[in-house]
């Protein structure tokens, strides 16, 4: 973090500008934010995500329709899982593909294991960023066990193309029903150790109380979901409001706080993890036999009918959807993501550091959970 003194024309001599990140635990990717302070206390903000991944949606218009799953997967590193899945959706909805029903169900728990990552992957950066070490190390090596999940079903543990149009491209192998009851037992007899060390840890609740509040008006003006709204008190999901897959075939709730601060948008991603693997017993108990997939023409002679889609799904981080145009020819015409990074990590992280003290601008960072190339497509 390096600073430069700015006392030009309409700036207070008082007001320093500090270039924070992109070298910081606070800071996601190459993501950097200018910020405008008097002392230690932020007067403005301006996030710049950087460049990283980008220029996807554009790059998709020159890819066939199956080229294109290797390149979505790259818009949210973290988790790509719901990227294949929303694609997957948009070009079933073009071409009028069904999915059988096995295949929801098999989506619904592979979409389900990647949420579970993917908030480990989010305990890990926050409480590192806090100096949990401990909780750090904890979540990593849990999120690496989901991760041996993938690479046994998939053959990959980051990127797994395992959603496609009509289904899935595998069945669960044997004795891998089996595994996931065993890793989640094991992920689950932590929680305890999770909430004594860290969760409900007084230093944690000093750190994270009242910092980059977010009131539900503020929240759903700015175009916030997932755990942002749900922080404030809203049950607001996807799964819920238009249930795709086979998430309206168990019984689940949506976990909500009422403060809209950092402190309440990670007890809500605690609360979900939780809540996913109790939905994923539950699908595996009611999981029924029958087939994975319903074959496509050949992928890459395929040209899907002319049409448009808009489709959307629940990500880890919330609403992802996505509008795809086809002209009827063997590859996408138009295609735009609606990635909640997008407004998470450059209007709402805006307006929650408007005020807040330097120290807790990695705090607030990490509770919006931005991954950056989601934002510059």
């Amino acid at each position: 973090m390096s600073k430069n003194v700015n006392v030009g024309k309409g700036h207070s001599p008082r007001e320093l500008e500090l270039y924070f990140g992109p070298q910081h635990l606070g800071m996601v990717g190459n993501f950097s934010i200018t910020l405008k302070v008097e002392g230690d206390r932020i007067s403005e903000a301006s996030a710049n995500p950087g460049y990283l991944h980008r220029g996807f949606e554009k790059l998709m218009e020159y890819r066939t329709w199956i080229q294109n799953f290797p390149m979505v997967c790259r818009i949210n590193v973290v988790e790509p899982d719901s990227m294949e899945m929303v694609y997957s959706m948009a070009v079933e909805k073009l071409a009028g593909i069904e999915v059988p029903e096995r295949a929801h169900y098999v989506r619904s728990i592979y979409l389900e294991l990647a949420r579970v990552g993917s908030h480990l992957f989010g305990l890990w950066a926050y409480a590192n960023m806090l100096g949990f070490d401990t909780v750090a190390q904890w979540a990593m090596y849990h999120r690496d066990l989901v991760l041996d999940l993938f690479e046994e079903l998939t053959g990959g543990r980051v990127y797994h193309m395992y959603i496609w149009p009509g289904g899935v491209r595998r069945d669960f192998p044997e004795g891998f029903k089996d595994k996931v009851v065993t890793t989640l037992h094991s992920i689950g007899g932590c929680v305890p150790d999770y909430d004594a060390t860290f969760f409900e840890n007084r230093l944690f609740y000093e750190r994270a109380k009242g910092i980059g509040k977010v009131t539900r008006g503020e929240a759903k003006e700015m175009g916030a979901t997932g755990q942002i709204l749900r922080a404030t008190g809203m049950k607001y999901d996807i799964r819920k409001v238009e249930p795709y897959a086979a998430y309206d075939k168990v019984s689940w709730e949506v976990p909500t706080r009422e403060d809209g601060d950092a402190y309440s948008r990670i007890w809500v991603i605690r609360d979900e993890m939780i809540e996913s693997v109790h939905m994923i017993f539950k699908l595996l108990d009611a999981m029924p036999e029958g087939e994975v997939y319903n074959r496509i023409p050949n992928p890459f002679k395929w040209a899907i009918p002319p049409g448009e889609a808009y489709v959307r799904c629940e990500s880890s981080r919330g609403e992802l959807g996505l509008y795809m145009v086809s002209n009827g020819k063997d590859k996408p015409y138009r295609v735009h993501f609606r990635t909640p990074s997008y407004p998470h990590g450059l209007t709402v992280l805006e307006k929650a550091l408007k005020n807040a003290s330097i120290a807790d601008v990695g705090n607030i960072m990490i509770s919006l959970y931005v991954v950056a190339p989601e934002i510059d497509r």
